[in-house]
């Protein structure tokens, strides 16, 4: 028998899946009315990598000097800190009193053996004159020759002394051995210098590397010119291993390797930064773009490209990470294209359009 109460209950359902039904058709033509997102996309490419370990390293300067005096005196002025200095340019000045006056002295002495010389020439000439006419004996020609030798060698030991007070009087000037800037004044004016004495320190600051130390397990792995990848914060570059010290600590089985810092990059001398390096034998894998990993609460996806131009979110687990390429499992394939830019608010279906001229080449790089 039909009752009124279940009329209305069936009713009531019908009325509930109509909506539901209204509501998805609504959001779908919805959907289908987006216009299509501007996008960036770079291929997936199988690749050989190896899992990164990470290690401290420092920016160190290549050419890092404390520079020292070469002779005595008294400091008369040193380049105050933070001064920028080209090769050869004045770092500091020692007083130079004394050396001008022994240059002088050096100088003058040059001038007497000079007069000497020319009036032991003369006597020598006359003297040889006479012993032709067997006027003198030959034992004094021979007298005036080894007079005038002397001479002459006491004339050649005064240049020596004037060119050595010559180079003492441009040693008070100390000067840059290289470009970079004063960072610390290590004596003052008025201070007494000698052979040695530490003046300042300069610092190269335009040519640049990491100080690392990695793990004597990773000797076999590791190589000079080898590609590796400095991380500071959420910065990642690519660079290379410039030298490897192949000499282990004993007691941490550490040794030392320098890493290029690549051009442009603007560090500071002593920034701590991560080196990553390869942990072992590279593997084959399917790679994409760092840019093109999209991070959620639920997990980390990649947007792909279909063949209808719509957009396809794929749940992807990331593993072994070269520079800006990250290799991942979850279906990407050698060859796919994944969004890079422009993926922060896509929805799973919905329309693309390429920028024109975004794809990147294969590896990405």
């Amino acid at each position: 028998m039909f009752t009124l109460s279940k009329w209305t209950k069936g009713m009531g359902t019908a009325l509930v899946v109509a909506s539901a039904l209204s509501f998805a058709g609504s959001v779908s033509a919805q959907q289908q009315q987006q216009p299509p997102a501007l996008v960036e996309v770079a291929e997936a490419s199988a690749e050989m990598m190896a899992p990164q370990a990470y290690m401290p390293g420092t920016v160190v300067s290549r050419n890092d000097s404390r520079i020292a005096a070469e002779i005595s005196g008294k400091v008369k002025w040193v380049a105050p800190e933070g001064t920028l200095l080209k090769e050869g340019d004045v770092v500091a000045e020692i007083d130079d009193r004394n050396l001008r006056l022994a240059l002088d002295r050096a100088e003058s002495q040059i001038k007497r053996l000079d007069a000497r010389i020319t009036y032991l020439k003369a006597d020598l000439a006359r003297v040889q004159e006479l012993a032709v006419n067997k006027n003198v004996p030959s034992s004094r020609v021979e007298e005036a020759e080894s007079t005038l030798l002397m001479m002459q060698e006491e004339l050649a030991q005064a240049r020596v002394t004037a060119e050595q007070a010559e180079i003492d009087l441009e040693r008070t000037k100390v000067r840059a051995p290289f470009p970079g800037r004063v960072v610390e004044r290590l004596a003052q004016a008025g201070e007494y210098s000698v052979p040695g004495r530490q003046i300042a320190r300069l610092v190269d600051t335009e040519h640049l590397e990491v100080s690392a130390q990695a793990p004597v397990t990773l000797s076999a792995m590791l190589m000079d010119g080898q590609s590796v990848v400095l991380r500071r914060d959420a910065l990642v570059v690519d660079t290379s291993i410039r030298a490897i010290i192949p000499v282990g600590d004993s007691l941490s089985r550490t040794m030392e390797i320098r890493v290029s810092v690549p051009a442009g990059s603007r560090y500071v001398v002593g920034t701590a930064v991560q080196v990553g390096v390869p942990s072992s034998a590279p593997q084959q894998v399917v790679a994409v773009p760092r840019d093109a990993l999209v991070l959620r609460n639920d997990g980390t996806y990649v947007y792909r490209v279909k063949d209808d131009n719509t957009a396809e979110r794929m749940l992807v687990t990331t593993g072994a990470a070269t520079g800006r390429r990250v290799a991942v499992t979850g279906g990407i394939e050698h060859g796919d294209k994944v969004i890079v830019r422009g993926g922060e608010r896509l929805r799973p279906g919905q329309a693309v359009q390429l920028r024109e001229g975004s794809t990147q080449v294969a590896n990405g790089r």
